[in-house]
């Protein structure tokens, strides 16, 4: 994963997400009151995460899992509360510390090991299950056919991950963001349409051996992304 596209974006991630909105992004995890925007972003986070956990299995006893792209670790204790072994890591170390300081102690028998670093890294070994939620939505279609590639490598039995749909709302926000100065706001979201995704997907010499399975849009006001199911055949 050299590619100076992906290289690039990885970067201002990790100022953005460790820096720049740590604050903010630790409140809109947590359950305390928030302004009418970041209430329905939350919402439909939750709904997201429902929905990739929905398309795992509901035991992952001697399951090893790769949350990819942690953030809070809202997704590793729900994951590690069904048995799973779960390894999460995310670029921010703050988001990664938050995260740590947040597992509860009870994890219904499984664990979770927080780790801070690239989640492309092959250090972190091989996994049955890879869940990335909205942590590929600001790269383009290129790069996340690389990055899920590379996973793929090091994965058994399925990859669930969300992308940002290609919606005239969507290109409408990116088109805006190439008008206007960027300031402090995160990196833009990257939306794909599904077709093409499928298409990439499909064509990609890394997917021998893989199927698409389900796919869900989750479509709440000031939150749009799609989730899907790649398995190993």
């Amino acid at each position: 994963m050299a590619d100076v596209t992906y290289q690039q974006r990885r970067g201002e991630l990790e100022t953005y997400f460790d820096r720049t909105a740590v604050e903010a992004w630790a409140r809109l995890t947590t359950t305390a009151p928030v302004s009418g925007v970041r209430a329905r972003v939350r919402a439909g986070r939750d709904e997201m995460r429902a929905t990739l956990l929905a398309m795992l299995p509901g035991d992952l006893s001697a399951c090893r899992l790769l949350d990819a792209g942690c953030g809070t670790g809202a997704f590793a204790v729900e994951a590690a509360r069904r048995g799973a072994a779960v390894t999460a890591i995310d670029l921010s170390p703050t988001l990664v510390q938050l995260a740590a300081e947040r597992t509860p102690k009870d994890l219904n028998g499984g664990s979770i090991a927080f780790e801070v670093g690239d989640m492309l890294k092959p250090e972190t070994g091989h996994f049955q299950h890879v869940v990335a939620m909205d942590s590929l939505i600001h790269y383009p279609a290129a790069d996340i056919i690389r990055s899920l590639g590379a996973l793929a490598e090091r994965t058994e039995k399925s990859i669930v991950f969300t992308f940002a749909p290609s919606t005239p709302l969507l290109e409408g926000v990116k088109l805006a963001g190439k008008l206007f100065p960027r300031g402090d706001r995160s990196p833009a979201i990257e939306p794909v349409a599904e077709k093409e995704l499928r298409r990439r997907i499909r064509a990609a010499p890394q997917f021998a051996g893989w199927t698409i399975g389900r796919s869900h849009r989750v479509k709440k006001p000031f939150y749009i992304s799609q989730a899907m199911e790649l398995l190993r055949a």
